[in-house]
């Protein structure tokens, strides 16, 4: 069903600067490149790509569906066969007949600005008639239970609720062929397993499942192949019988992560050794606790999404906030630092009360989508902007213990995914500020850099910073975390 015969790609020198936003994050300019890719995946069958990041994966579902070359320009060379046509030389909405993408940023796929009118958008590009439309969105919402979120503002949900209609809208086409990138990037455990279910029925359906992914626990027992890239080559091919035998030490020394789903969705160990932690910090101890008063949020519509009375965390030490996709944890650090404008409450910290406004000086929040908040020509200057005084040599130091430090001139929007959230990151550190916010820092990092960041945040609590981070990566929390609070037990919207 679909063929690379000997496919290399480069892309054009710049190409992806502005595009990398709207083609939906993963490897763009001279990242991501393809040498020598002979690769072919039968009719229903279920593959899974994973590497490091910029090794290629994304490239890879670009080819399938078209976007390159008809979007991303470069130098392609090898043929690359769908349903039997070479599709360099289809156009992009006749390949869209029969291959479904979910991109890892779903907001850069959405043409329309409510729920229901996205999950139409699609069938209604296809000709299909009214009548038809309404059944298939029907019975799409009731699969993927979505009701909750049907008739609302694109603009006013989660990262994982943005997730789950981009699913929907790719369920709802009844496309032969769907690829995702880095699905699980923003969902939460809840959503993982609704995901998982979604791609188990789609398997049994016969549909030909092509999935880009870092989070490969969830995905180990559905797919038939796993494919491992690094620098733009194919390393490893394994088949089932391979993947059943290998251990997890030996998929860390490939740079992936852990292929135990059982474990990673179980939280009780973690959760036991967390709370012992709590027990031991002490937090009705000490005046350096940080100290939240009556926080409240509410939106336009006049929607609470945040009530919290009192809530507390320890100074010094690394804190996961936890909770279903749509529950306000984002919205809590924007409150947090100072940039939810409609927000209301103190917080207390080091015998000082801080209102919003003075919040911003003490707090530093590294975005869910980082593409918000990189504004500069190169990433060193993104560091240098950062710092309360321009320093050189300390930025250039915080780079490499990033790995960054080889694209410093680089225009950060030519990054890839994983490679933008380590900017972000490295512009938190320069900061200096005593409170540093990360929500998701680990969505679409691999192996290799989720224990950077791990090992980055935990030097930060050595050096006296407080540290609370908004995750559903159960193995940062596992590798770094001192404690976890989540934020439904302190939420008490109406």
């Amino acid at each position: 069903m679909i063929e690379l015969n000997n496919v290399s790609f480069a892309y054009s020198s710049g190409e992806g600067i502005e595009r990398g936003a709207a083609g939906g994050i993963g490897e763009t300019a001279s990242n991501g490149s393809l040498r020598n890719i002979n690769l072919k995946i039968n009719e229903g069958e279920f593959v899974l790509l994973t590497g490091g990041s910029g090794c290629g994966k994304t490239t890879i579902l670009r080819l399938i569906n078209g976007l390159i070359p008809n979007f991303f320009e470069g130098d392609l060379r090898g043929n690359i066969i769908v349903n039997g046509k070479d599709i360099s030389h289809m156009e992009l909405y006749d390949i869209a007949k029969t291959v479904s993408t979910v991109f890892q940023n779903p907001r850069s796929q959405f043409f329309n600005v409510d729920t229901t009118s996205e999950l139409a958008f699609a069938c209604e590009n296809q000709g299909m008639e009214e009548k038809e439309i309404l059944q298939r969105i029907d019975n799409t919402v009731k699969q993927l239970h979505l009701e909750p979120l049907m008739g609302r503002s694109l603009f006013q949900l989660s990262g994982g609720q943005k997730q789950k209609i981009a699913c929907a809208s790719v369920a709802v086409t009844g496309n032969k062929i769907i690829l995702l990138d880095e699905p699980s990037a923003n969902l939460d455990l809840k959503t993982i397993e609704e995901l998982r279910e979604l791609l188990k029925k789609w398997k049994s359906e016969g549909k030909t499942i092509v999935v880009a992914e870092h989070r490969i626990s969830y995905l180990w027992e559905l797919a038939d192949r796993t494919i491992v890239l690094k620098d733009g080559k194919i390393i490893r091919e394994m088949s089932r019988s391979e993947m059943d035998k290998i251990s997890e030490a030996e998929l860390h020394e490939m740079g992936l992560r852990s292929n135990c789903h059982s474990e990673l969705v179980s939280e009780s160990q973690s959760q036991k050794m967390l709370k012992q932690v709590q027990h031991d910090v002490s937090l009705q101890d000490g005046i350096e606790n940080i100290i939240i008063h009556n926080f409240r949020y509410k939106y336009k519509n006049g929607l609470v999404a945040l009530n919290i009375p009192l809530m507390e965390f320890p100074a010094g030490k690394i804190t996961a906030v936890t909770g279903n996709n749509g529950e306000g944890k984002t919205t809590f650090l924007n409150c947090l630092c100072g940039l939810g404008l409609r927000s209301k409450g103190t917080i207390e910290f080091k015998g000082k009360t801080y209102k919003r406004h003075a919040r911003q000086k003490q707090i530093f929040l590294v975005m869910q989508d980082v593409n918000h908040q990189l504004f500069t020509e190169s990433v060193l200057d993104e560091v240098l902007i950062s710092q309360k005084k321009e320093n050189e040599e300390e930025a250039h130091s915080i780079l490499k213990t990033l790995d960054l430090e080889d694209f410093a001139k680089r225009h950060p929007q030519s990054l890839s995914g994983g490679q933008k959230q380590r900017v972000a990151v490295a512009c938190a550190i320069a900061s200096g500020r005593e409170i540093l916010l990360f929500d998701e820092p680990t969505s679409g990092l691999d192996y290799t850099h989720m224990m950077q960041i791990g090992q980055i945040l935990r030097n930060l609590k050595e050096l006296g910073k407080t540290v609370i981070v908004v995750t559903h990566d159960r193995e940062l929390i596992k590798e770094c975390c001192d404690l976890e609070i989540p934020l439904r037990e302190y939420n008490l919207r109406v």
